[in-house]
């Protein structure tokens, strides 16, 4: 299982979405201070009414909370867009 297919199998079990895109970013950041070629920049752009229906910070926090043990140590960057 990829670290894609993990990541949207914890966001699908607990939000249910209509639609979830995984979008690896890293290769925008290597000449970065802080690159780490072991981590990713990624952006999610997830179709959720639970999540439209939240402020913001709610439901960033909620997909912060989902992924937490990945935000530990595989995700550098996160960028979350919600539809």
């Amino acid at each position: 299982m990829t670290l894609f297919d993990k990541i949207k199998g914890k966001i699908d079990q607990k939000i249910n979405p209509k639609n979830i895109t995984l979008i690896d970013n890293s290769k925008f950041h290597t000449k970065h201070k802080s690159f780490d070629s072991n981590k990713v920049h990624l952006k999610i752009i997830i179709e959720s009414n639970e999540l439209k229906n939240m402020t913001k910070i709610e439901a960033h926090k909620e997909i912060f909370s989902i992924l937490k043990d990945e935000m530990k140590n595989k995700i550098h960057a996160l960028e979350i867009e919600i539809k």
